[in-house]
């Protein structure tokens, strides 16, 4: 059987600022994003639905997640005190994994500027 790849995007908006850079750097300063969170699970299709997943369960237990993220400033939230891309890919892969065990990929952007990033989950 051939294993498939689903994939359910939601979209979020936040504030934050991160501490990297020199004192005057413009990150430093609070702003926000309109982010993009693709979330990707993968296995066989079930023998009886031929589906991998129902894609509102899917949609589900994405939707607790954004919820927490969408119009929050990023760093009061525990563990993402330091909020950058591959920070909050990692941060809504753990949320995740328990609902989503056959989790495969989570990514997180911000289109308007063309940033990405993938977090392969194992």
């Amino acid at each position: 059987m051939t294993r498939c790849i689903l994939t359910k995007t939601v979209f979020f908006d936040a504030a934050h600022h991160l501490f990297q850079g020199p004192e005057d750097h413009i990150y430093r300063r609070l702003h926000g994003h309109s982010f993009q969170l693709d979330v990707s699970i993968m296995d066989e299709p079930g023998s009886d639905s031929k589906w991998v997943k129902d894609f509102a369960e899917l949609a589900a237990a994405i939707e607790d997640v954004r919820k927490l993220l969408d119009h929050s400033y990023l760093n009061e939230i525990e563990g993402l005190e330091v909020s950058t891309l591959e920070n909050i890919c990692a941060w809504v892969a753990q949320k995740l994994l328990p609902r989503l065990p056959n989790l495969k990929k989570v990514a997180v952007s911000r289109p308007t500027l063309g940033e990405r990033c993938e977090m392969e989950v194992c």
